[in-house]
């Protein structure tokens, strides 16, 4: 079959086979872009490019991939070759319509997208990796990191890797040492890795030894005794010799520790029809001589040779320079490290000064990098028993009562010792060595904890005090101590007052506070300045505390008022007052009726003024209160009942009045806050009989604002000049306060709009008149004007506004036999201010004339005089 036949049955062909979707591939004779899966089966139909120019026999194609696809006369496009993404992602075509190869149509464009497909499977670079591991490495710490890529558009799932870890050979426990991360391809060790890894065993070398025969020697002498057998014949060191040559020299390919296999997938590794490759990682686990040697102890005040050497550290490079210094930052640091990685200490330490040091240790290079990571090593001070207990006082000082039973707690003695506490260095005992006075048996007991006790029933008539010496000892140290134990009285005497009844009192009921009714006495048999003789005493039957008895604790009281006495409430009292130690009675002992006295108190009847209900007396009204508003009714009553009447003073405006017998004060004339917006009155209720028992009051009036007054303007007249129309200003003001004044609204009488004028509102307060059109002739003018306040209250204004022909400083010109204008106060002084500045100015230029003039004549003569 030609291909000229083919080309004409394939369309028909085709469209046998898939039916409409050929429909949907038709378009007009344009640009157009086409999107074609790589790999696409051939032949292909893609596109038919229609025209409508009856004349169009065929079809011409140019440009890059012309030979991949190729076109019918009826405009089909098909494809001949598969695509492949990976050459070429997309090509353009050039299509012209001809008509016996003579271009009709055209060139149009063709783009054809090749759509990427996942027909390329990830792969490593290399099928086989090495790598080293020092044994335990942290956990997620990358040591190594394998690589793949994609042949497919990395800007599609097609190319998105996934690395994954598929076995670890060996794995005894089934534990997986090592781990791989997903996106990047690091592996590192696991957690279970840092803990289990393990190297092959090896001789440590230090900076200084170097790896040959004759050192290897040295280090086996230093681990085996000598056998006396050659070193090559000892099968000992020949087996040493060859683990060591084989760890020198492992080949991680033919003797690695570990191998991993591991994957990478595209589609990101979440589809079952990813593409897969595989990657083998051999593993050689280092030894890590970099291990730490803490923490260390060391005792304190060894006496050593210093310095003395304390611990040893040695890098993974062999080659490391090691420095050393302190974490905290403190001036003492006796520490010090050799070349060899020994850590040496310098000097004697004490524990009681610092009980531990933390070194910081820095293994690097020649350029100062790290090559180990900074090792922090703990060095705790051990103790030793080099310090003697020690009295916390000179003089430990207890007290004990009398008669107290067998075994009482008198107190703790408080003994320290320096050394480390919870350790037999610190454990201390307790022996008394001396008693004064001296008793047969002993008196006190102390235990290992310093607790003193007694050891029979102590009298203070027998002995007040007692010296005693306590040797305190720990294993090798022991120091005394001096403790006094003071015996104090036991309460066994009761107060007794000198008498128990000290009959009435009688008291006005104005008497001060303070004043005294009685002076009271009660004594004690117990030992004095103790507490079992200091006397207190309470009251009782005075519920309302008007009274308390003032005394210094020796017997001595002073009954006295405390709060005013009120006749009303009470008139008398029967007053029992209990004389009481602070100190607990002796067990077994009460007090008794000795204890306790009566003072009986009158009180009589004073004539006092009236009191009023309320100390504060406010009342707020508003300002349009009507005539005979009540505005407050006073309340007062006289203590003894008497008859009161009231009366007002202070109201300056008469506004207000007050009935005498109620006390109702009302309104008797109108209000104005704008006239006076707060006020005071005085209030005074007195009795009937005797008006000199009198109270006063003072009231406070405050008035609230209502809507009374209406904006109104300033000034209600101006002009304008013919020849330099400026707008008028107009002002207004209002009475009243906030919210019923500004901000106000500026609008032309019934609320339309002027043929000649303007109205603009500035602010709250003030707006602009504006003349629309150029006057042409002198006129006055009486412009409607209504301003409202903000609660829309308000009234029709006039303002007048003549225009007319002004003279040069801005004023009206008025013709001798005409009348003037009447302007207002505010323009008037204006004019004048002007005419005076105009003839100051005058006299001025008159002046500087003059002058001038003086001038030049007394140049002229001396100019002549200089001729002559």
């Amino acid at each position: 079959m030609t291909p000229m036949v083919r080309l004409l049955l394939l369309p028909f062909l085709l469209s046998i086979a898939v039916g409409k979707d050929l429909e949907e591939k038709k378009g007009p004779f344009e640009n157009t872009v086409l999107d074609v899966p790589e790999g696409t089966p051939v032949p292909y139909p893609l596109y038919q490019l229609q025209v409508t120019n009856p004349r169009v026999n065929g079809f011409r194609l140019d440009g890059e991939g012309k030979e991949d696809i190729s076109v019918a006369k009826d405009g089909w496009l098909f494809l001949e070759k598969p695509l492949d993404w990976s050459q070429d992602d997309h090509y353009v075509i050039a299509v012209e319509a001809l008509e016996n190869d003579e271009v009709v149509e055209g060139p149009v464009y063709v783009t054809i997208n090749v759509l990427d497909i996942n027909n390329n499977a990830p792969s490593f670079n290399q099928s086989s990796y090495i790598a080293m591991v020092q044994e335990n490495s942290r956990a997620g710490l990358p040591f190594t990191r394998v690589f793949a890529s994609d042949l497919d558009d990395p800007q599609t799932p097609n190319a998105q890797l996934k690395y994954s870890l598929v076995s670890q050979i060996p794995n005894k426990k089934n534990v997986l040492l090592f781990q791989i991360n997903p996106k990047t391809g690091e592996i590192s060790t696991s957690d279970e890795g840092q803990q289990m890894l393990k190297a092959r065993e090896g001789i440590q070398y230090g900076r200084e030894e170097d790896q040959s025969t004759e050192m290897l020697k040295m280090k086996f002498d230093e681990f085996c005794p000598v056998q006396n057998i050659p070193y090559e014949e000892n099968p000992f060191f020949t087996c040493v010799e060859r683990a060591e040559m084989r760890r020198r020299n492992v080949d991680p390919l033919e003797d690695p520790d570990f191998t991993l296999l591991v994957r990478v997938q595209d589609l990101g590794g979440d589809s079952p029809t990813a593409l897969s490759g595989n990657a083998r990682v051999h593993i050689v686990v280092k030894q890590n001589l970099w291990n730490n040697p803490g923490p260390i102890t060391i005792k304190e005040n060894q006496k050593e040779q210093y310095p003395l050497v304390i611990a040893k550290v040695q890098s993974n490079d062999p080659d490391a320079v090691y420095t050393l210094v302190q974490k905290e930052k403190e001036l003492k640091f006796p520490f010090q490290i050799k070349g060899n990685g020994e850590i040496v200490l310098t000097e004697e330490l004490d524990r009681e000064e610092k009980d531990m040091y933390i070194l910081v240790v820095f293994a690097k290079d020649n350029h100062d990098r790290d090559v180990d990571p900074p090792m922090e090593i703990h060095i705790l001070v051990e103790d030793v028993n080099d310090n003697a207990p020690e009295c916390e006082q000179e003089e430990s000082v207890f007290e004990v009562q009398e008669d107290e039973i067998v075994g009482t707690s008198i107190g703790d003695l408080m003994v320290s010792d320096a050394d480390e506490e919870g350790t037999l260095n610190s454990q201390l005992t307790y022996t008394i060595v001396s008693q004064s006075p001296v008793t047969t048996p002993g008196t006190f007991l102390i235990d290992d904890t310093g607790k003193i006790q007694s050891l029979r029933m102590l009298q203070r008539k027998e002995h007040q005090a007692y010296d005693l010496i306590i040797r305190v000892s720990d294993s090798e140290f022991s120091t005394e101590c001096k403790v006094v134990i003071n015996v104090i009285d036991v309460n066994n005497e009761t107060p007794q007052f000198e008498k128990n009844n000290y009959g009435s009192v009688t008291l006005a009921e104005d008497s001060p506070v303070g004043h005294t009714l009685v002076t009271i006495k009660a004594t004690d048999a117990d030992d004095p300045d103790s507490g079992s003789s200091l006397i207190e005493f309470h009251i009782s039957g005075d519920e309302d505390e008007v009274f308390t008895v003032e005394t210094d604790g020796k017997g001595v009281g002073h009954l006295v008022v405390a709060k005013p006495l009120d006749f009303e409430a009470s008139q008398t009292y029967k007053l029992q007052i209990d004389a009481r130690n602070p100190e607990p009675l002796m067990k077994g002992l009460e007090y008794g009726e000795e204890s306790t006295a009566f003072v009986f108190v009158d009180v009589t009847d004073v004539d006092e003024v009236p009191e009023f209900s309320l100390d504060v007396l406010d009342v707020t009204v508003p300002e349009n209160a009507t005539k005979g508003s009540v505005l407050l009714t006073v309340e007062a009553k006289d203590p003894e009942g008497q008859e009161i009447r009231f009366k007002l003073d202070g109201d300056s405006k008469g506004w207000l009045e007050m009935d005498a017998n109620t006390g109702q004060i009302r309104t008797k004339d109108k209000l104005d806050r704008e006239t006076l917006e707060t006020f005071e009155v005085t209030v005074t209720a007195f009795e009937k009989d005797h008006p000199e028992k009198s109270s006063e009051r003072v009231v406070h009036v405050r008035l609230l604002d209502v809507n009374d007054n209406v904006p109104k303007l300033i000034e209600n007249q101006d002009f304008i000049c013919m020849n330099n129309p400026k707008p008028v200003t107009i002002k207004a003001q209002d009475a009243d306060s906030e919210p019923f004044s500004q901000p106000f609204t500026f609008t032309f009488a019934h609320g339309k709009k002027s043929p000649n004028w303007d109205l603009r509102k500035v602010d709250g307060t003030t707006a602009e008149l504006v003349l629309k059109k150029k006057p042409t002739e002198d006129k006055t003018f009486s412009v409607l004007i209504n301003i409202k306040d903000n609660a829309g209250i308000g009234v029709t204004q006039s303002f007048e506004v003549k225009v007319c022909e002004c003279t040069e400083l801005g004023y009206c010109f008025v013709a001798p036999e005409q009348q003037a204008f009447k302007f207002g106060m505010g323009a008037t002084i204006g004019i004048l201010a002007g005419l005076i500045g105009f003839c100051i100015l005058v006299f001025i230029v008159v002046i500087k004339r003059s002058k001038k003039g003086k001038k030049k004549n007394v140049t002229e003569e001396e100019e002549r005089n200089a001729m002559m």
